[in-house]
């Protein structure tokens, strides 16, 4: 059993609720696919990855206990440094060693089943390993202005390394309306952004020539299954709902329309 001590609340998450520091460890309380997390984080430290916390154990509490990693951490408010990209581009190769690391996992037999409504349109994108899938400037450590690790593996589940780059771009070319973008994300060429960061995941180029509208399908999935998490799961889900995600998702699909062949032409050629 792992040692309990004193707990202070890790805040700035957007659903985990109870998230708790204590000593060098983190307890996060029980998740959707709890399994699944701890036979990833277990498989990345035996492969040797030094990019993610270690997984310890069960708590008396029924919590998990991962190791809890130094650094710095873009929360909120952004930090000046949010829209740097050679910080950037960190993070693009950082992905790219897990989901190195985290191929030769394989992709599981079974899985429960994700949470989300009933009939969205089926997009051909093929899983080829477990993806982290949540690669906000919340979930990445840095070190020296470097990436160094990325944490939170709750919506880790089987995808395309495409998919897992569109993740990444969402986050940090980013996507969207300026106006729904922190101040010192806007006015950014996010075009270039992109081509970074496909440059430095190493993304292959069939990828890179359905990356734009795979983004376009997945943005428009994501509003139905933020509104039917809201509904069914509640807690921070129905909080981000309330607060207008669902606007802010349509907002950046028609972004994303509006400049798909720039985006497209850029990732492709440069």
């Amino acid at each position: 059993m792992i040692d309990d001590g004193e707990e202070i609340p890790l805040l700035g998450g957007d659903v985990t609720e109870g998230l708790v520091r204590v000593g060098d460890t983190v307890r996060r309380p029980p998740g959707e696919r709890d399994d699944l997390v701890r036979d990833v984080l277990l498989h990345l430290e035996k492969a040797g990855f030094e990019g993610a916390p270690r997984y310890l154990g069960i708590d008396s509490a029924g919590r998990h206990a991962l190791t809890y990693i130094e650094g710095e951490v873009a929360g909120r408010p952004r930090p000046g440094w949010i829209a740097d990209e050679d910080r950037m581009v960190s993070v693009a190769r950082l992905l790219r060693a897990y989901d190195d690391a985290v191929e030769s996992f394989g992709l599981p037999a079974e899985l429960p089943p994700v949470v989300e409504p009933p009939g969205l349109p089926e997009l051909n994108d093929p899983p080829e390993l477990v993806g982290h899938q949540d690669v906000t400037p919340e979930n990445v450590v840095f070190r020296d202005g470097r990436a160094y690790a990325l944490i939170d593996f709750d919506l880790v589940r089987p995808v395309s390394r495409c998919r897992e780059v569109v993740n990444l771009m969402l986050w940090w070319a980013p996507f969207g309306d300026d106006a729904d973008l922190d101040p010192q994300l806007r006015g950014l060429d996010r075009s270039r952004r992109c081509r970074l960061l496909a440059d430095a995941y190493g993304l292959a180029e069939a990828d890179r020539r359905r990356l734009v509208e795979l983004a376009v399908g997945l943005n428009e999935r994501a509003w139905y299954t933020m509104k039917y998490r809201a509904e069914v799961l509640g807690g921070g889900w129905q909080r981000m709902w309330s607060e207008g995600v669902g606007d802010t998702i349509r907002r950046r699909q028609q972004w994303l329309e509006a400049n798909a062949d720039a985006l497209g032409s850029a990732v492709v050629s440069g």
